[in-house]
């Protein structure tokens, strides 16, 4: 099963919320000049809209992530 190790770092948003340990939601990713969708895995459920941080890829177009807020926004807010 190949990783795409690019995705790794990456912030995206999800289109379908996950549901933990249930099961995965689908995430929007930027990279590579453009967007790509990702099934979405996490350790707690996370609603759809959630902005995520991709930790980890599974291969076949699955990654690991976690709900992100970039900490240069509280900075300009």
């Amino acid at each position: 099963m190949a990783r795409d190790e690019a995705v790794i770092g990456c912030i995206g948003v999800l289109l379908i919320g996950t549901r933990g340990e249930a099961g995965p939601g689908e995430v929007q990713v930027r990279i590579r000049g453009g967007s790509e969708t990702f099934l979405a895995w996490s350790a707690e459920p996370l609603a759809t809209g959630t902005e995520v941080l991709v930790i980890a890829s599974r291969g076949t177009r699955q990654v690991d992530v976690l709900a992100w807020s970039d900490p240069l926004d509280a900075l300009n807010g």
